[in-house]
Formats: C-alpha cells, sequence, structure tokens
C-alpha cells in the first residue's frame, strides 16, 4: 500500500510517519502532487496555525490538489481544520471539503483552553473507521475547534461539544491525534488504511 503524507510543514509529521511504521506501512513524505494523486492513502498531518499552514499549502499548490482527491484522505488536528470552509485561527478560508466554521474554544470553569490531554470520543454514526472507538480515550491538542457540522460522525465534550471526527465521501478526519493516541488510536489508523470509504 502506498500512504503519502503530506509535507505540511506539521510539527507532528515524524509521529504519524513512526506511527504507520508500527502498523507494517511505509509513508512517503511528499509535496509532489503525481505522488499524492498515485497513493492508495493520503494523510493531512498538522500542528500549528491556521493562516500558516495554509500559505504553506499554497505555496504548492496543495490547497487546490487534496480537494479533488478521490482516495481516502486523512486530516489529522490542524489538518482537520484546514478542510472546513473557514478558521477564525488567523481569519483565513480553508479548503472547504466540510461545511463548517472553526472558531476559538471558550474556557468553561476547571477547563482550560487549549484543550490538551485525552478525553474519549461519542460517535454519532455507524461507520467503519470508528469500529472500535466509542468509549475509548484519544489524545487532543487544540484550542480551535468545529462545534458542529453537517459531516460530523463523532463528538467530543470538552465544557460543549465540538466535533472530533469529521467525515463527507472519501474524506475523514481527527482533531485528536491518533498517532499518540495509544492502541486506541493505531486502531482507528488501521481502519483508515483498512477501510472502504
Amino acid at each position: 500500500m502506498k500512504v503519502a503524507v503530506v509535507d505540511s510543514g506539521g510539527a507532528n509529521i515524524g509521529s504519524v510517519m513512526f506511527a504507520l511504521q508500527r502498523l507494517g506501512v511505509r509513508g512517503e513524505l511528499t509535496r509532489e502532487h503525481g505522488t499524492i494523486r498515485a497513493a492508495d492513502r493520503v494523510i493531512l498531518p498538522g500542528v500549528g496555525a491556521a493562516a500558516d499552514a495554509m500559505a504553506r499549502l499554497g505555496e504548492f499548490e496543495l490547497d487546490k490538489l487534496i480537494p479533488t482527491l478521490t482516495q481516502p484522505v486523512l486530516g489529522i488536528c490542524l489538518g482537520m481544520q484546514l478542510l472546513f470552509e473557514h478558521s477564525a485561527e488567523g481569519d483565513v478560508d480553508c479548503m472547504g471539503v466540510f461545511a463548517g466554521q472553526v472558531e476559538q474554544m471558550q474556557a468553561h470553569a476547571g477547563l482550560s483552553i487549549p484543550h490538551m490531554g485525552w478525553n474519549t470520543i461519542s460517535p454519532v454514526r455507524d461507520l467503519p473507521l470508528l469500529e472500535g472507538a466509542a468509549g475509548q480515550y484519544f489524545y487532543f491538542v487544540h484550542g480551535f475547534s468545529v462545534r458542529t457540522s453537517r459531516d460530523v460522525a463523532a463528538t467530543c465534550d470538552y465544557g460543549e461539544a465540538f466535533v472530533s471526527v469529521a467525515v463527507k465521501e472519501n474524506f475523514c478526519a481527527t482533531q485528536f491525534h491518533p498517532e499518540r493516541s495509544a492502541a486506541a488510536g493505531a486502531r482507528m489508523l488501521s481502519n483508515f488504511l483498512e477501510v472502504k470509504m
């Protein structure tokens, strides 16, 4: 299986590559359009600020390529947010694959922002990608989130509910980091590599 990991400059790229290796898959870090189009699976990782990340993608016209892909695509953390319509982080238009807006999270009593640490997710759709995910803990690091979307597949509660997994056709995305989420995250990545979308 050919897995293209989009070289978006995110700090979690190494973790994603190692997580794939643990599953017996070699990811190829690339910005080349031909390599990305030819891959069986594509992963868009991301850590950082939305405006900077969109600028990096735009430099190589990856912001135009990614929404046209037809194979399964997985966005992770900021990579997920970039697949929505717009982000309040830097007031930047994103790729518009998923319906919804990325907004700054609000602090609630006893809960600090950014949201950092382990939390469960609640699937709202029965999808092969989410097999085994209900009740499992996943690792989150983010200060922005999508509160609602017609493409929501699972939610997480951190003072208020937000989209933790989005799915639309061949695109899926997680607000949490499956590559840093121990056995539950490994299963999620394995589901992505194995299931038909």
